[in-house]
């Protein structure tokens, strides 16, 4: 049976209702609150392993409470909401969200969104080194960090295994759809809006200027290239 505690915000109670049971039934924990302030409050106590996030909240809305969760926490955050716009999209995921899930959508779908999203949040990389210097910045992947001259910056859980696949297969392309299912998995591989977005994310951490990379490079219709300087 599957495991894991996870906090459902959403202001409908039916929703809340009927995911909750599914969640139960499959052996996961499972709690609901309906305004992203309680929301933030539950998650900076440490109880949980995802967060399922509804958009349209009361008070603060899903954005704002994603942003500010991933203020101070890497838990993976699903989004749900009724927009179906690659805008929408982009934005939840430059926020900080993990996913995106449209409603309605069917509990199997969500189901392994879940499980994929869990699964990552634990894994190890993938044999990749434990530290990776680039220039001033020290990539610190055994405990998920980037490490500069001013600041620590947390890792994600998905901008984790993106930055260790990227370690583990250094200064070749890689195309998108290999990316996107070894990160993500199976059923992602035409969802090249997560990668822009996750590649963008990473490089405002690793790179002296973001807007000209010199590490995470694109391959144009094709993939992305990690440049690490040879010894």
């Amino acid at each position: 049976m599957p495991s894991g505690s996870i906090l459902i915000v959403d202001d409908d109670t039916q929703i809340q209702r009927v995911m909750r049971v599914s969640l139960t039934a499959e052996g996961y924990g499972a709690e609901c609150t309906r305004t992203g302030e309680e929301a933030l409050e539950r998650v900076r106590a440490g109880k949980y392993d995802l967060v399922l996030l509804d958009i349209n909240l009361p008070g603060i809305n899903g954005l704002t409470t994603c942003r500010q969760i991933r203020s101070f926490s890497g838990i993976p955050i699903i989004m749900m909401t009724v927009r179906d716009t690659e805008k929408d999209k982009v934005q939840a995921l430059d926020l900080g969200a993990d996913d995106y899930v449209e409603k309605p959508f069917g509990m199997l779908e969500m189901l392994a969104r879940i499980r994929a999203a869990l699964r990552r949040a634990i894994a190890p990389s993938d044999s990749g080194p434990n530290h990776l210097r680039l220039g001033e910045i020290d990539i610190d992947f055994q405990n998920r960090r980037i490490v500069t001259p001013k600041e620590q910056l947390r890792l994600t859980s998905k901008e984790f295994h993106l930055l260790s696949y990227f370690a583990v297969h250094p200064n070749r392309p890689i195309p998108h759809e290999e990316l996107l299912q070894a990160v993500w998995g199976r059923g992602y591989e035409r969802d090249h809006e997560y990668l822009r977005v996750f590649v963008n994310r990473l490089r405002k951490k690793i790179e002296p200027s973001p807007a000209h990379p010199k590490y995470l490079l694109k391959e144009p219709w094709f993939g992305y290239r990690f440049n690490v300087p040879v010894n």
